[in-house]
């Protein structure tokens, strides 16, 4: 029986390749659902919302069962051995063990027990698929959050058959993350039996595109929202026109990043075709995203809610396109994006862009709306929705940008400067002012210091983690001004 077990976890080991390179990350990846749940669990107690209340302490469990569930799976087919998996491990056990016996009703363990299905069976396929593309910790935060999108649209689908009433900008996203899961991983099967970069194939992958979006999602979006989603979004997008001169704002910031990316291969092809971008050029589109987010979180946050959502199922699809090779633009997507090429970028995909996205996106989409007072959340709250743009866009391409020119003095056992986080901490806290002068429904109250520090906490995050940084800092600031 022991040779048994120890043959099935050396071949699980062959199976899932996760990105080389650094630490298994499942220490600071596993508490973010925990933590997450527990933040959202103290607002929806202040407003006494006790639906809601229930539901952050739903979450809460399911992170700690798919920690320990990831830490047990890691720590069989990762080597060396992450030590701080054995830690989590029993830790999440001993939690899991007295939280449901204390506070679930049945139907939330039955919730609990559903995502972790999903959870184990979308681990299992993807990867297996992507092999090299995740560490263990950003395997966790990225199929947790789908295993639990994906449940809950199922289950607010079997529910009821909509509410005409209901707003329904928030069903694009979890429709949209279904549509594009079941997109790739039908496509990744197919293409093993079929050579993905004729004409035939690339016409197949786009009729079947079209079939998917128009025959699936556009219909269970009407079911879901009782509206028709094209014409919705047509009365939303014009409703004022103000929306129509921010379009037309990210409009031009979307030409001005395909012309660096343009002008940028112009180098490469002038000179060596090894030529990577540097840091700094990279960082360019860190701040076409802050000039992108910061002023629709300040003049429409739904409209950038629903753009954030269709920007990221245009960057899936793109790299749908460019990993199968499906013609006209897979081979010149190629070519254009291995250039801005990251370490971390070691699996078939490249993931950097589309996680830079999503770390400015998700406070936006996370922000608790059912919880959240009619004045908006006070105090250090009220930049949560900002949380993204302060971690990523600007605390993070500072520190990059001043820690590779100037830093000299490092920080014990990684390659960050002190000089980078310090400058890091400074420019968040002058971002913070532009916001509180931009923004007037940001008030702080006598917050200033807990704001000050949550950002020199992430900072230091920041200067020690492997993982994926465009991930993690965002949800651990949004986490801390929760609070």
């Amino acid at each position: 029986m022991t040779c048994f077990c120890l043959k099935k976890i050396l071949k699980l080991r062959d199976v899932f390749q996760f990105r080389p390179s650094a630490n298994s990350g499942v220490l600071p990846a596993s508490m973010v659902l925990p933590l997450l749940g527990l933040a959202l669990r103290g607002r929806c107690i202040a407003v006494g919302n006790v639906y809601m209340e229930r539901f952050a302490m739903v979450i809460t469990v399911i992170g700690m069962i798919l920690a320990l569930f990831l830490s047990l799976i890691a720590l069989g087919i990762t080597r060396p051995v992450p030590t701080n998996t054995c830690v989590i491990a029993g830790i999440a056990g001993s939690a899991i063990l007295y939280t449901v016996k204390q506070t679930l009703t049945v139907s939330e363990v039955i919730e609990v027990l559903e995502v972790l299905l999903i959870f184990v069976y979308l681990s299992l396929i993807l990867l297996y698929l992507l092999p090299r593309c995740f560490t263990p910790g950003e395997a966790l935060l990225i199929l947790s959050g789908i295993s639990f999108i994906i449940n809950q649209l199922i289950k607010r689908s079997l529910a009821s058959s909509g509410n005409a009433n209901a707003d329904p900008l928030p069903y694009f996203l979890p429709v949209a993350v279904l549509g594009l899961v079941l997109l790739g991983i039908f496509f990744a099967l197919l293409f093993v039996f079929m050579e993905p970069e004729t004409w035939s194939a690339s016409l197949f992958f786009h009729t079947m595109t079209a079939v998917l979006g128009l025959g699936l999602l556009v219909p269970w979006l009407s079911l879901l929202t009782q509206h028709h989603p094209i014409t919705w979004l047509m009365h939303f997008v014009t409703e004022t026109n103000t929306r129509l001169w921010l379009i037309g704002f990210w409009a031009a910031l979307l030409l001005l990043a395909v012309a660096v990316v343009m002008y940028q291969n112009s180098h490469r092809s002038a000179g060596s075709k090894k030529h990577q971008a540097s840091t700094s050029v990279r960082k360019y589109f860190h701040l076409l995203t802050v000039l992108t987010f910061a002023p629709g979180l300040a003049i429409d946050r739904p409209l950038l809610h629903l753009a954030a959502v269709g920007c990221l199922s245009v960057f899936l699809l793109l790299e749908f396109v460019r990993y199968f090779r499906i013609r006209p633009l897979g081979a010149p997507l190629r070519c254009l994006l291995t250039l801005f090429l990251d370490e971390r970028d070691s699996g078939p995909l490249i993931l950097t862009h589309i996680y830079l996205l999503l770390g400015v996106a998700l406070p936006v989409w996370l922000t608790p709306a059912s919880c959240t007072p009619n004045g908006g959340l006070g105090g250090a709250g009220g930049l949560v929705p900002y949380a993204g743009v302060l971690a990523v866009g600007v605390g993070d391409t500072v520190a990059s940008v001043f820690g590779s020119t100037v830093g000299e003095i490092r920080w014990p056992g990684t390659k960050k400067t002190f000089e980078g986080t310090a400058t890091s901490v400074f420019a968040q806290i002058i971002a913070v002012v532009v916001f509180l002068i931009a923004d007037s429904s940001i008030n702080l109250n006598a917050s200033y210091s807990w704001v000050v520090g949550s950002i020199t906490m992430v900072a230091m995050l920041e200067a020690y983690t492997s993982q994926i940084d465009n991930l993690l800092l965002p949800l651990y600031l949004y986490i801390l001004l929760l609070l």
